[in-house]
């Protein structure tokens, strides 16, 4: 399955919805380089925790609620965003495309058996970020996390049924 190269486009297109409204530099360079390094930090640890620990532990009960309770708890520990001061309509956008993200990592690291390309795209996401405006109108938030749970939710569900034999021997 991993060497199958239509398998990976989605990994490819959802990072750059940071960077559709331009290329914006917020930071300093240190800045820039100390919060990429951040953020590539943790999107290793929440894949760790959310796919690696989590979802591998539940999967052992009933697949499909593990990958549910996956996906939502990892949309959820969004929430912290408000806390760091950002906007409630923003943060609860964030929710759901993260929800629908961490559907498609689920299915992809169940289908894959490796971590490894949750936690590369999770980081380039994240890392990207950086380069992103502070605050957009709300079309362009809307149609960001519009493409997001779309090309998300698309993703898992052709990973399901192109693979359905390897989730078939996880849940045996």
């Amino acid at each position: 399955a991993p060497n199958q190269v239509l398998y990976y486009i989605p990994l490819l297109l959802t990072p750059t919805v940071n960077l559709w409204w331009g290329v914006h530099f917020n930071f300093s360079l240190p800045e820039i380089c100390l919060y990429v390094f951040s953020m590539l930090c943790v999107g290793f640890l929440e894949e760790l925790i959310f796919r690696g620990f989590l979802f591998k532990a539940l999967c052992r009960d009933d697949m499909k609620t593990a990958i549910l309770i996956s996906s939502v708890t990892f949309g959820v520990g969004h929430i912290v965003n408000l806390l760091n001061g950002a906007a409630f309509v923003a943060t609860l956008l964030q929710i759901t495309y993260a929800v629908a993200i961490g559907f498609a990592f689920t299915y992809l690291f169940l289908v894959s058996g490796s971590i490894w390309p949750c936690i590369l795209c999770h980081g380039v996401i994240n890392g990207l970020s950086a380069f992103s405006p502070a605050s957009l109108p709300m079309e362009q938030e809307l149609l960001s996390a519009g493409f997001l749970c779309v090309v998300s939710v698309g993703y898992g569900l052709y990973l399901a049924k192109k693979f359905p034999h390897t989730i078939d021997k996880q849940n045996n």
